[in-house]
């Protein structure tokens, strides 16, 4: 199935706006609840509380990987592919 040229610009503006998410709030796992992933944010929040907060590195390096990977590869990968980690 071909992505329109609005599929991608949605695409653009999650990966963005998870990107963002995972790198200022990825310890309340802000980016997974915006992705649609419930069961991981939750898994993001109670793994950083249980650390004292270490936890939320994953979520800032999430971010990172999120904004450095293409649009239309972040769209496959997390939108389609649903893949909730990494």
């Amino acid at each position: 199935m071909e992505n329109t040229k609005s599929d991608l610009g949605k695409a653009e503006n999650k990966k963005v706006v998870a990107g963002v998410l995972g790198i200022v709030l990825g310890a309340f796992g802000a980016h997974k609840f915006y992705l649609g992933y419930q069961k991981e944010g939750i898994i993001q929040l109670v793994v950083s509380i249980v650390t004292c907060g270490l936890g939320s590195v994953i979520g800032f390096v999430e971010g990172i990987i999120y904004l450095t990977k293409s649009d239309e590869e972040f769209y496959q990968t997390y939108q389609v592919g649903k893949k909730p980690w990494f």
